[in-house]
């Protein structure tokens, strides 16, 4: 069971906006090295980790997250920005940002609704958020576009938002990011627990950094690979069965069904050795399984992952349905790849 989660929170609180992910693929990297494995990066600097000779199943979770990126500088020393993947804007209003420049420099800031004063704008609480009225104020003695860009901030820089993470007693997890820095955690445990056993296993683990705009998962792999199975997140929602402490086991997103043979073959191990687990359909959702199909890869596609409340929002998780989901890949990879 799972006792430490030192490892996702440090991920976590490590900033990979799609286009922005190399610290977070460094310390992923060092990470399965730490663990005796020896991981490399792909030429868009995914990382790659084969865990035995001629890897048959590719196991991918992406760690790039949702991000934003500085699209203008107002004359009022504001700034406007472009989303690095999709999020409502009224869940993103109010949080705290990070503005990574050019130099690496980093300025704080908030994002805000154009006039935000209650006391000032009696419309505050009707008016529809979009990037054409939301801004980021920056913590700085800024009043003009000269001044913004007197401390280096300018348009392509890196907007960063404040993940929040909490884990609690109850087992909880509330951070945001948990799509997909949870999925990432479950492919370090897999790559921890099978070198503690010193299992060698035809099996590649895939970190993806590009997910979030759809091509994370198209291209990378091993040229041995047979089946894909992807970790993401399990949606909750109306008329979907999800829970966060189970394992959600995808059968059809927005991009069609995933291979049957594997997502029966994972249900009947998920009854067989009772992991507590829901099979659901996803009216609105991708993943790199999805992107590496129709990229015309010859895989068969599979997709789980732990239950995530509040998706590209406020999120949660909880630790029972990132252990099922460690689980149930482990009890796939005992029964169709172990030798």
């Amino acid at each position: 069971m799972i006792n430490d989660l030192t490892t996702l929170e440090t991920l976590v609180g490590i900033d990979s906006p799609t286009g922005y992910t190399a610290n977070a693929t460094k310390y992923i990297h060092k990470l399965l090295k730490g663990y005796g494995c020896k991981p490399e990066f792909t030429n868009k600097q995914a990382v790659k980790c084969s865990m035995g000779v001629a890897p048959r199943l590719a196991i991918a979770a992406h760690t790039d997250t949702l991000g934003a990126i500085v699209s203008a500088v107002e004359t009022n020393g504001t700034l406007r920005i472009s989303q690095l993947g999709g999020w409502p804007w009224n869940s993103f209003e109010g949080e705290y940002v990070r503005i990574i420049t050019h130099d690496e420099k980093i300025i704080s800031g908030t994002l805000l609704l154009d006039n935000p004063s209650s006391h000032a704008n009696k419309n505050v609480g009707k008016v529809e958020r979009t990037a054409a009225n939301m801004h980021v104020r920056l913590d700085e003695e800024v009043e003009n576009e000269k001044d913004v860009k007197k401390l280096g901030v300018d348009v392509g820089d890196i907007v960063c938002f404040e993940p929040r993470y909490r884990q609690l007693k109850s087992g909880y997890i509330k951070s945001r990011f948990m799509d997909n820095k949870a999925g990432c955690y479950v492919l370090f445990e897999v790559a921890r627990r099978l070198k503690a056993k010193k299992k060698n296993v035809p099996v590649e683990l895939f970190f993806s950094n590009y997910e979030e705009v759809g091509h994370g998962g198209t291209c990378g792999y091993a040229k041995t690979i047979e089946e894909l199975l992807v970790i993401d997140m399990g949606v909750l929602g109306h008329q979907i069965q999800g829970r966060e402490t189970a394992v959600s086991v995808c059968a059809k997103d927005s991009s069609g069904p995933y291979d049957y043979d594997m997502r029966k073959n994972l249900v009947d191990l998920a009854r067989k050795k009772k992991i507590n687990h829901r099979v659901d359909v996803y009216p609105y959702y991708g993943s790199d399984g999805s992107a590496a199909l129709r990229a015309g890869n010859d895989f068969r596609v599979a997709l789980i992952g732990p239950g995530v409340a509040a998706s590209h929002g406020v999120e949660r998780t909880h630790v029972n349905g990132i252990e099922n989901t460690i689980l149930l890949t482990l009890a796939y990879i005992e029964k169709y790849f172990a030798s």
